[in-house]
Protein backbone atom coordinates (compact mmCIF):
# COMPACT_ATOMS: atom_id res chain seq x y z
CA UNK A 1 0.00 0.00 0.00
CA UNK A 2 1.21 3.19 -0.93
CA UNK A 3 -0.66 6.89 0.03
CA UNK A 4 1.32 8.36 -3.09
CA UNK A 5 -0.14 6.29 -5.03
CA UNK A 6 -4.01 7.26 -6.62
CA UNK A 7 -4.63 3.54 -6.81
CA UNK A 8 -4.30 3.45 -3.25
CA UNK A 9 -4.88 6.93 -1.61
CA UNK A 10 -8.46 7.48 -3.17
CA UNK A 11 -10.18 4.98 -0.37
CA UNK A 12 -10.37 5.42 3.17
CA UNK A 13 -9.90 1.67 4.10
CA UNK A 14 -5.99 2.65 2.58
CA UNK A 15 -5.34 5.39 4.74
CA UNK A 16 -7.01 4.13 8.26
CA UNK A 17 -4.81 1.33 7.79
CA UNK A 18 -1.79 3.52 7.25
CA UNK A 19 -3.35 5.72 10.18
CA UNK A 20 -2.62 2.75 12.83
CA UNK A 21 1.03 3.20 12.43
CA UNK A 22 0.25 6.35 14.50
CA UNK A 23 -2.47 4.61 16.35
CA UNK A 24 0.63 2.56 18.08
CA UNK A 25 3.49 5.49 18.14
CA UNK A 26 0.48 7.37 19.88
CA UNK A 27 -0.76 4.64 22.45
CA UNK A 28 0.03 4.95 26.23
CA UNK A 29 -0.09 1.93 28.14
CA UNK A 30 -0.65 3.38 31.15
CA UNK A 31 -4.13 4.51 30.35
CA UNK A 32 -5.42 1.01 31.76
CA UNK A 33 -3.42 1.06 34.98
CA UNK A 34 -6.09 1.90 37.43
CA UNK A 35 -8.34 -1.06 36.11
CA UNK A 36 -5.62 -3.44 36.03
CA UNK A 37 -5.63 -4.23 39.83
CA UNK A 38 -9.37 -4.43 39.71
CA UNK A 39 -9.56 -7.07 36.91
CA UNK A 40 -6.91 -9.17 38.77
CA UNK A 41 -8.51 -8.93 42.23
CA UNK A 42 -11.54 -10.15 40.25
CA UNK A 43 -9.47 -13.09 38.81
CA UNK A 44 -12.06 -13.60 35.77
CA UNK A 45 -12.41 -11.72 32.76
CA UNK A 46 -15.09 -11.88 29.90
CA UNK A 47 -14.42 -10.07 26.82
CA UNK A 48 -17.45 -9.31 24.88
CA UNK A 49 -18.43 -7.50 21.92
CA UNK A 50 -19.19 -8.44 17.98
CA UNK A 51 -17.30 -9.23 14.83
CA UNK A 52 -13.97 -7.25 14.58
CA UNK A 53 -14.12 -5.90 18.05
CA UNK A 54 -14.06 -8.97 19.71
CA UNK A 55 -12.53 -11.68 17.70
CA UNK A 56 -8.68 -10.29 17.00
CA UNK A 57 -8.23 -8.02 20.50
CA UNK A 58 -9.83 -11.22 22.99
CA UNK A 59 -8.38 -14.03 21.16
CA UNK A 60 -4.63 -12.70 21.36
CA UNK A 61 -4.93 -11.28 25.08
CA UNK A 62 -6.15 -14.64 25.56
CA UNK A 63 -3.67 -16.41 24.10
CA UNK A 64 -0.82 -14.06 25.76
CA UNK A 65 -2.41 -14.47 29.46
CA UNK A 66 -2.30 -18.64 29.50
CA UNK A 67 1.42 -18.22 27.48
CA UNK A 68 2.76 -15.61 30.30
CA UNK A 69 0.64 -18.25 32.78
CA UNK A 70 -1.07 -15.65 34.53
CA UNK A 71 -3.39 -16.27 37.21
CA UNK A 72 -6.29 -14.33 36.06
CA UNK A 73 -9.00 -16.79 34.08
CA UNK A 74 -9.83 -15.28 30.94
CA UNK A 75 -12.61 -16.21 27.95
CA UNK A 76 -14.83 -14.20 25.16
CA UNK A 77 -17.92 -14.66 24.11
CA UNK A 78 -20.41 -12.94 21.84
CA UNK A 79 -22.79 -10.75 23.93
CA UNK A 80 -25.79 -12.53 23.26
CA UNK A 81 -24.05 -16.00 24.15
CA UNK A 82 -22.17 -14.11 27.56
CA UNK A 83 -25.94 -12.74 28.68
CA UNK A 84 -26.84 -16.26 29.59
CA UNK A 85 -23.35 -16.95 31.75
CA UNK A 86 -23.31 -16.28 35.55
CA UNK A 87 -20.80 -13.28 35.42
CA UNK A 88 -21.38 -11.99 38.58
CA UNK A 89 -17.62 -12.62 39.77
CA UNK A 90 -16.16 -11.63 36.34
CA UNK A 91 -14.87 -8.29 35.26
CA UNK A 92 -16.29 -7.50 32.01
CA UNK A 93 -15.23 -5.88 29.11
CA UNK A 94 -17.75 -4.63 26.48
CA UNK A 95 -16.11 -3.38 23.02
CA UNK A 96 -18.16 -1.62 20.51
CA UNK A 97 -16.75 1.30 18.27
CA UNK A 98 -20.00 2.99 18.15
CA UNK A 99 -21.39 2.39 21.21
CA UNK A 100 -24.78 1.82 20.35
CA UNK A 101 -24.39 -2.46 19.05
CA UNK A 102 -27.97 -3.68 20.65
CA UNK A 103 -26.14 -7.02 21.66
CA UNK A 104 -23.28 -5.18 23.89
CA UNK A 105 -25.57 -2.68 25.12
CA UNK A 106 -28.34 -4.96 26.19
CA UNK A 107 -25.60 -6.74 28.36
CA UNK A 108 -24.11 -4.03 29.75
CA UNK A 109 -27.48 -2.98 30.80
CA UNK A 110 -27.90 -6.02 32.33
CA UNK A 111 -24.87 -6.59 34.29
CA UNK A 112 -25.94 -3.06 35.83
CA UNK A 113 -29.08 -4.45 37.19
CA UNK A 114 -27.54 -7.24 38.55
CA UNK A 115 -25.01 -5.06 40.03
CA UNK A 116 -21.87 -5.97 38.76
CA UNK A 117 -19.93 -3.11 39.44
CA UNK A 118 -16.76 -4.03 37.56
CA UNK A 119 -18.17 -3.52 33.43
CA UNK A 120 -16.10 -1.58 31.34
CA UNK A 121 -17.03 0.12 28.03
CA UNK A 122 -14.44 0.56 25.06
CA UNK A 123 -15.56 2.38 21.84
CA UNK A 124 -14.55 4.82 19.69
CA UNK A 125 -16.86 7.46 20.65
CA UNK A 126 -17.91 9.54 24.52
CA UNK A 127 -21.50 9.56 25.47
CA UNK A 128 -22.54 6.16 24.30
CA UNK A 129 -25.43 4.30 25.25
CA UNK A 130 -22.47 1.58 26.25
CA UNK A 131 -20.64 3.76 28.37
CA UNK A 132 -23.98 5.04 30.15
CA UNK A 133 -24.39 1.27 31.06
CA UNK A 134 -20.86 0.86 32.30
CA UNK A 135 -19.46 1.91 35.06
CA UNK A 136 -15.86 3.25 33.42
CA UNK A 137 -15.17 3.53 29.47
CA UNK A 138 -12.31 3.91 27.37
CA UNK A 139 -12.68 5.94 24.50
CA UNK A 140 -10.18 4.63 21.44
CA UNK A 141 -7.97 8.04 20.19
CA UNK A 142 -8.23 6.14 16.57
CA UNK A 143 -10.73 8.62 15.78
CA UNK A 144 -14.05 7.50 13.65
CA UNK A 145 -14.09 4.91 10.56
CA UNK A 146 -15.39 5.65 7.04
CA UNK A 147 -14.82 2.32 5.16
CA UNK A 148 -16.95 -0.41 6.39
CA UNK A 149 -14.32 -2.61 7.50
CA UNK A 150 -12.55 -2.04 10.99
CA UNK A 151 -8.91 -1.52 11.10
CA UNK A 152 -6.99 0.85 12.92
CA UNK A 153 -9.76 0.42 15.58
CA UNK A 154 -9.44 -3.45 16.07
CA UNK A 155 -5.63 -2.76 16.51
CA UNK A 156 -6.22 -0.15 19.62
CA UNK A 157 -8.91 -2.58 20.91
CA UNK A 158 -6.00 -5.60 21.16
CA UNK A 159 -3.53 -2.77 22.61
CA UNK A 160 -5.91 -1.86 25.44
CA UNK A 161 -6.53 -5.02 26.54
CA UNK A 162 -2.90 -6.49 25.96
CA UNK A 163 -1.99 -3.17 28.36
CA UNK A 164 -4.23 -4.78 30.82
CA UNK A 165 -2.74 -8.04 31.16
CA UNK A 166 0.79 -6.23 30.75
CA UNK A 167 -0.19 -4.10 34.60
CA UNK A 168 -1.86 -7.54 35.68
CA UNK A 169 1.66 -9.82 34.63
CA UNK A 170 3.95 -6.27 35.57
CA UNK A 171 5.47 -6.51 32.04
CA UNK A 172 6.77 -3.57 30.95
CA UNK A 173 4.45 -2.76 27.23
CA UNK A 174 6.39 0.19 26.21
CA UNK A 175 9.50 -1.95 25.66
CA UNK A 176 7.34 -4.27 23.86
CA UNK A 177 6.06 -1.00 21.48
CA UNK A 178 9.30 0.61 21.51
CA UNK A 179 10.49 0.18 17.83
CA UNK A 180 7.05 -1.09 16.69
CA UNK A 181 5.69 1.59 14.62
CA UNK A 182 8.51 1.44 12.35
CA UNK A 183 7.28 -2.20 11.72
CA UNK A 184 3.43 -1.88 11.24
CA UNK A 185 4.84 0.37 8.79
CA UNK A 186 7.00 -2.30 7.04
CA UNK A 187 4.24 -4.93 7.52
CA UNK A 188 1.42 -2.94 5.46
CA UNK A 189 3.43 -0.95 2.79
CA UNK A 190 6.15 -4.31 2.03
CA UNK A 191 4.93 -5.33 -1.97
CA UNK A 192 3.53 -8.91 -2.09
CA UNK A 193 3.92 -10.71 -4.82
CA UNK A 194 1.75 -10.29 -8.11
CA UNK A 195 2.22 -14.33 -8.46
CA UNK A 196 0.21 -14.97 -4.86
CA UNK A 197 -2.31 -12.14 -5.21
CA UNK A 198 -3.07 -13.79 -8.88
CA UNK A 199 -3.97 -17.06 -7.15
CA UNK A 200 -5.75 -15.81 -4.40
CA UNK A 201 -7.74 -13.79 -6.98
CA UNK A 202 -9.11 -16.72 -9.10
CA UNK A 203 -9.39 -18.86 -6.02
CA UNK A 204 -12.78 -19.87 -4.96
CA UNK A 205 -12.47 -19.77 -1.42
CA UNK A 206 -9.56 -18.43 0.74
CA UNK A 207 -9.18 -20.20 3.63
CA UNK A 208 -7.13 -19.00 6.55
CA UNK A 209 -5.44 -20.92 9.47
CA UNK A 210 -3.37 -21.00 12.35
CA UNK A 211 -3.27 -20.18 15.72
CA UNK A 212 -6.43 -19.57 17.72
CA UNK A 213 -5.53 -16.09 18.62
CA UNK A 214 -7.64 -14.28 16.41
CA UNK A 215 -5.44 -13.20 13.37
CA UNK A 216 -6.53 -15.74 11.10
CA UNK A 217 -10.26 -15.64 12.17
CA UNK A 218 -9.92 -11.79 12.08
CA UNK A 219 -8.66 -11.73 8.72
CA UNK A 220 -11.38 -14.46 7.08
CA UNK A 221 -13.96 -11.99 8.48
CA UNK A 222 -11.69 -9.25 6.27
CA UNK A 223 -11.66 -11.65 3.16
CA UNK A 224 -15.23 -11.02 2.94
CA UNK A 225 -15.50 -7.54 3.56
CA UNK A 226 -12.65 -6.43 1.28
CA UNK A 227 -12.34 -9.18 -1.47
CA UNK A 228 -15.81 -9.81 -1.24
CA UNK A 229 -15.09 -13.95 -1.74
CA UNK A 230 -16.14 -17.06 0.30
CA UNK A 231 -13.55 -17.43 3.28
CA UNK A 232 -13.16 -19.74 6.42
CA UNK A 233 -11.38 -19.98 8.96
CA UNK A 234 -9.57 -22.96 9.79
CA UNK A 235 -8.22 -23.29 13.76
CA UNK A 236 -5.40 -25.56 14.20
CA UNK A 237 -5.13 -28.66 12.05
CA UNK A 238 -8.54 -27.97 10.95
CA UNK A 239 -7.46 -28.02 7.26
CA UNK A 240 -5.79 -31.27 7.05
CA UNK A 241 -8.83 -33.12 9.11
CA UNK A 242 -11.16 -33.53 6.76
CA UNK A 243 -11.99 -30.30 5.04
CA UNK A 244 -9.52 -31.13 2.40
CA UNK A 245 -12.52 -33.26 1.05
CA UNK A 246 -14.50 -30.11 -0.48
CA UNK A 247 -11.53 -27.82 -1.34
CA UNK A 248 -10.68 -27.04 -4.88
CA UNK A 249 -7.28 -27.06 -6.59
CA UNK A 250 -7.43 -23.62 -7.48
CA UNK A 251 -8.53 -22.64 -3.71
CA UNK A 252 -5.68 -20.69 -1.37
CA UNK A 253 -4.66 -21.31 1.95
CA UNK A 254 -2.91 -18.58 3.77
CA UNK A 255 -1.36 -20.41 6.81
CA UNK A 256 -0.65 -17.48 9.89
CA UNK A 257 2.83 -18.44 11.92
CA UNK A 258 2.98 -21.98 10.97
CA UNK A 259 3.79 -24.47 13.46
CA UNK A 260 6.71 -25.98 11.96
CA UNK A 261 5.75 -29.82 13.17
CA UNK A 262 2.49 -29.19 11.09
CA UNK A 263 3.91 -28.03 7.71
CA UNK A 264 5.07 -31.41 6.04
CA UNK A 265 1.35 -32.26 6.62
CA UNK A 266 0.14 -29.14 4.81
CA UNK A 267 2.24 -30.03 1.97
CA UNK A 268 1.31 -33.59 1.92
CA UNK A 269 -1.98 -33.30 2.03
CA UNK A 270 -2.99 -29.50 0.92
CA UNK A 271 -0.01 -28.71 -2.24
CA UNK A 272 -0.01 -32.57 -3.30
CA UNK A 273 -3.31 -33.88 -2.18
CA UNK A 274 -5.82 -31.24 -3.47
CA UNK A 275 -2.78 -29.07 -5.80
CA UNK A 276 -3.80 -25.87 -4.04
CA UNK A 277 -1.72 -22.65 -3.20
CA UNK A 278 -0.19 -22.90 0.17
CA UNK A 279 1.53 -19.45 1.60
CA UNK A 280 2.47 -18.45 5.03
CA UNK A 281 2.54 -15.50 6.91
CA UNK A 282 5.50 -15.46 8.82
CA UNK A 283 8.63 -13.81 10.62
CA UNK A 284 11.11 -16.46 9.66
CA UNK A 285 11.50 -18.67 6.04
CA UNK A 286 9.66 -21.55 5.31
CA UNK A 287 9.30 -24.32 3.33
CA UNK A 288 6.41 -22.53 2.10
CA UNK A 289 5.37 -19.93 -0.50
CA UNK A 290 6.40 -17.15 2.14
CA UNK A 291 5.28 -13.33 3.00
CA UNK A 292 7.70 -12.62 5.50
CA UNK A 293 7.07 -9.66 8.00
CA UNK A 294 9.66 -8.44 11.33
CA UNK A 295 10.13 -10.36 14.43
CA UNK A 296 8.51 -8.21 17.04
CA UNK A 297 8.72 -10.33 20.10
CA UNK A 298 4.68 -10.05 21.89
CA UNK A 299 3.34 -7.80 19.06
CA UNK A 300 4.49 -10.06 16.27
CA UNK A 301 0.46 -11.18 15.57
CA UNK A 302 -0.10 -7.78 15.27
CA UNK A 303 2.53 -7.64 12.36
CA UNK A 304 0.65 -11.20 10.55
CA UNK A 305 -2.65 -9.38 10.95
CA UNK A 306 -1.32 -5.87 9.24
CA UNK A 307 0.44 -8.15 6.58
CA UNK A 308 -3.13 -9.73 5.77
CA UNK A 309 -4.56 -6.62 5.43
CA UNK A 310 -1.88 -5.39 2.78
CA UNK A 311 -2.76 -9.04 0.84
CA UNK A 312 -6.53 -8.49 1.23
CA UNK A 313 -6.03 -4.68 -0.69
CA UNK A 314 -3.99 -6.37 -3.18
CA UNK A 315 -6.53 -9.04 -4.13
CA UNK A 316 -9.29 -6.69 -3.84
CA UNK A 317 -7.62 -3.93 -6.48
CA UNK A 318 -6.77 -6.64 -8.84
CA UNK A 319 -10.60 -7.71 -9.19
CA UNK A 320 -11.84 -4.09 -9.15
CA UNK A 321 -13.48 -3.80 -6.00
CA UNK A 322 -14.28 -0.78 -4.77
CA UNK A 323 -13.22 -1.39 -1.12
CA UNK A 324 -14.49 1.16 0.76
CA UNK A 325 -18.24 0.22 0.25
CA UNK A 326 -19.52 -3.04 0.23
CA UNK A 327 -23.07 -3.96 -1.21
CA UNK A 328 -24.53 -5.40 1.96
CA UNK A 329 -22.22 -5.44 5.23
CA UNK A 330 -23.09 -2.92 7.68
CA UNK A 331 -20.85 -0.50 9.29
CA UNK A 332 -23.07 -1.28 12.48
CA UNK A 333 -24.17 -4.73 12.68
CA UNK A 334 -27.29 -4.04 14.89
CA UNK A 335 -27.34 -0.98 15.92
CA UNK A 336 -29.11 -0.45 19.43
CA UNK A 337 -32.19 2.33 18.93
CA UNK A 338 -33.73 3.56 22.31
Amino acid sequence: MNLKDSKYSKYSLVKEMLESIDVVRQFDPQITASVAGEIAAAGRLMLTGEGSSRIFPAKNTIRKAMTWGLDLHITTDGSRQAATYDLSKYAVFCASNSGRTKEVVLLAKKLAQQGNARRYAMTANKGTLLEEATSKAFTLTCGSEQACAATKSVLEQALVYQSIISHIAKRNMGNDLADFPSKIQHALTMPIDPTIVAKAAQAGTIYLTGYNDGVAEELTLKTNEITRKKSDYLEGTYAVHGVEEVMDGVDVVFVVDPIDEEIEKFQQVLVKGVGMTVVAIADRPTPLTTIRVPQAGEMTPFLYLCAGWNILVEIGLALNINLDKPQRARKIGNEFIA
